[in-house]
């Protein structure tokens, strides 16, 4: 069997931790390794709890999520984050991103979707293609756009024209959601293919991992909200 992927869950209801906790554990390749009931508490938690994947409630008491997003992914050996959020915190979502998150999803979200969002984000993939985070995306998109460039550490708005038509295509298709697999059958081509070109988009705009690139996309206009409304 292969090594588990160890999740700590921090959220300010202990009720939302069990349900999380009752569905993780219920996998096998899922286990979980610590909770938190605020930010405070998850800092101090994986300082001495190695984990890889944080299911991080954006709004807490004290340390909100974001703040505790951003000293978490400052840490050697960062795990990644995945900010549980909801419809009305919109702007929650555009914070927690640039402090480091490497997805979101609702929560509300079924189950399936929390699990898939865990192995995604472990395997070094952003939370994009869930159709409720797609949803989420047409609230938020709007936004994107008109964010300021800290929203987006390292990455360099004029980077885009260091993208080849290909390149360019492939991070139109990442803004979309699409998974590799999906733009290795647009494109006809091999999903090591697909790989190679959104490794040379992450490298030429500066972007730390998909998610970011994704932002980079929206907020300079490469990708438009309208147009994410006529792909869904």
């Amino acid at each position: 069997m292969s090594e588990q992927i160890r999740v700590v869950l921090v959220d300010d209801q202990q009720m939302v931790r069990a349900g999380f906790r009752m569905v993780i554990d219920s996998q096998p390749d899922l286990t979980v390794v610590g909770e938190a009931g605020d930010g405070v508490e998850a800092v101090e938690l994986l300082h001495r709890t190695a984990a890889d994947v944080v299911l991080m409630d954006v709004r807490m008491p004290g340390i909100d999520g974001i703040e505790a997003t951003r000293q978490v992914t400052a840490l050697p050996d960062a795990p990644r984050v995945v900010v549980l959020t909801t419809f009305d915190l919109d702007e929650y979502v555009v914070a927690a991103i640039g402090a480091g998150a490497s997805g979101f999803l609702l929560k509300d979200a079924p189950p399936e979707e929390m699990l898939a969002a865990v192995r995604t984000v472990h395997a070094g993939d952003s939370v994009i293609a869930a159709s409720s985070t797609r949803r989420l995306l047409q609230h938020v998109a709007p936004m994107l756009r008109g964010a300021a460039a800290s929203a987006v550490p390292g990455a360099d708005t004029r980077a885009l024209a260091d993208l080849t038509p290909r390149e360019r295509e492939v991070l139109e298709l990442m803004a979309f959601g699409a998974t590799n697999t999906e733009i290795a059958e647009r494109f006809v081509v091999s999903e090591a293919t697909v790989k190679t070109h959104v490794g040379r988009v992450l490298a030429k705009t500066g972007s730390r991992d998909r998610v970011q690139a994704v932002v980079l996309a929206y907020r300079t206009g490469l990708v438009q909200p309208a147009d994410l409304l006529r792909d869904a």
